[in-house]
């Protein structure tokens, strides 16, 4: 017995870390239960600085604070959070003590640090029961507390049940045992970081997360981390949420996205293809039959014109709904060049009187076209505003058997700028308020039993809305049922050259 070193045996075999630094913390000895408790070997420890090795970046300043301490008093004792080599977080109970040499300046300090985080998860999880546990167990989703170390130190029914885990076994554990494989490493560090200056709010934003129950499964998570302060220290409650039929939804519903968008596309094609394909037959059917009502290649009876004119009219009526059909098309696959220029309102509006004054003749309308005194100029497209008024000037004198058509340039100044608005009124059957929201709607008429009536392929209003919105401008409507309607569509006035 004489020849034991019972020193160097307390020293190896101690499962508290023991060490010895330099008074500027640089490491000169590194017993087996320092490498026990922060798991590194006493090769890697030589020459370091104490501090760089198991102290978190976030608590620098206090360990500065106990070395000086140290120092300054003689010795030191304290409980705080240290970091293992591994990254994971620790619970210490700590002492230093300063050894002076012979001269009696230090050239020594001792520590020993004792490994407490069983004995912090314990006094953690009676407060949490004593204190939380009816409310906890209460809510709805899985509720998760953990210590700043990230050890569990509590888990609801919810919790367990979502896990697969019996009641107590997750106490003590380290939170990434929830977690799959892979993203533990980050989790570490994101909680570290969390531990240290907690809030309330979503865990990893812009991230997916994922829970790992006992047998291996892993599934889509939603965490939310809010700060639970007591006298004992900061618990994180981790509020857990299953989302994998969320997910199966989300992700049905982007399949069926998906299928819709291939499917609409593939509709575009078809009637973009078909509107091509149809307008060549029917451009020789109008072409033939304007052939034989001039009478080229030989008289014809009047029956025979009569029906030639319902020929003519019937194709220039479906030739009006391929056009609308392709136009249509092409704005909803985006393939719709538009052309900004400058032009003048007054004589874009003088060219389309003259164009509809034979239409409103025949049918006995006043036409009363009111361009402003001086030229009213804008910057857009000249062939999308040609189109939207011919529809609305094409509608208006369709829907008026007697009366007047209006149509009108003036400026406007509102609370969206100075504008030009275009007016086409009329004195036709009007708009009931309850079926206003159906004017734009396509292949809509707002009264189904006057179809025969008034012919139209229900498109017109909606292409001209269409391409309102792709010029910027905007349509509006007022309408008095049985006494006429006003439809205005307001374009930005040009103060300046185009920009393009």
């Amino acid at each position: 017995m004489d020849d034991v070193d019972f020193g160097r045996l307390i020293l190896d075999e101690t499962p508290d870390a023991v060490i010895v630094t330099a008074p500027d913390g640089t490491v000169l000895f590194w017993t087996r239960g320092a490498q026990g408790v922060f798991g590194y070997t006493r090769e890697e420890v030589a020459g370091r600085k104490l501090g760089e090795l198991i102290v978190p970046p976030e608590m620098a300043d206090a360990e500065s604070a106990i070395l000086f301490d140290t120092l300054a008093n003689g010795s030191s004792s304290y409980e705080s959070m240290r970091r293992a080599k591994d990254g994971t977080l620790i619970y210490i109970d700590s002492s230093s003590k300063a050894v002076r040499g012979p001269s009696g300046s230090i050239d020594y300090i001792l520590w020993t640090k004792k490994d407490v985080t069983p004995l912090k998860v314990m006094r953690d999880a009676v407060l949490v029961r004593s204190r939380f546990n009816t409310i906890l167990a209460s809510l709805p989703d899985a509720i998760v507390l953990a210590n700043a170390a990230g050890r569990i130190v509590y888990t609801n029914r919810q919790a367990d049940d979502m896990f697969h885990y019996g009641r107590g076994m997750l106490r003590g554990l380290l939170l990434e045992v929830l977690l799959p494989e892979r993203l533990r490493q980050t989790h570490v560090q994101e909680w570290t970081a969390y531990a240290l200056a907690p809030e309330a709010r979503p865990m990893g934003l812009g991230r997916e997360w994922y829970g790992r129950r006992r047998g291996g499964e892993e599934f889509p998570v939603e965490i939310g981390l809010s700060p639970l302060v007591t006298e004992d220290g900061v618990l994180v409650m981790s509020a857990i949420r299953d989302v994998s039929e969320r997910k199966r939804i989300e992700r049905a519903l982007q399949e069926k996205n998906a299928e819709l968008a291939d499917a609409s596309l593939a509709k575009d094609r078809f009637l973009s293809s078909m509107s091509h394909e149809l307008r060549t037959p029917l451009n020789a059917i109008l072409g033939f039959t304007g052939t034989l009502l001039m009478q080229l290649p030989g008289p014809v009876n009047d029956e025979q014109e009569r029906q030639l004119r319902t020929i003519q009219t019937s194709a220039r009526h479906l030739l009006s709904l391929i056009n609308d059909i392709l136009d249509i098309t092409k704005i909803a696959s985006g393939k719709v060049e538009l052309r900004r220029e400058l032009f003048d309102c007054r004589r874009l509006i003088e060219d389309l009187a003259a164009m509809f004054a034979p239409l409103a003749q025949q049918k006995g309308l006043a036409l009363d076209v009111r361009p402003p005194d001086d030229n009213v100029t804008v910057c857009t497209d000249r062939r999308a505003v040609q189109q939207i008024v011919i529809n609305l000037m094409n509608n208006a004198i369709k829907f008026t058997e007697q009366g007047t058509v209006r149509v009108e340039v003036r400026i406007d100044d509102d609370r969206l700028g100075r504008a030009v608005l275009i007016d086409v009124a009329d004195t036709g059957i009007g708009i009931e308020p309850d079926k206003l929201d159906l004017l734009f709607m396509p292949f809509t008429q707002i009264d189904q039993s006057n179809t025969r009536q008034f012919e139209g392929t229900g498109l017109g209003l909606h292409l001209s809305e269409r391409l309102a919105g792709l010029i910027g401008a905007r349509i509006s409507v007022q309408s008095r049922f049985g006494e006429g309607s006003v439809f205005t569509l307001r374009l930005p006035f040009a103060l300046e050259a185009c920009s393009f």
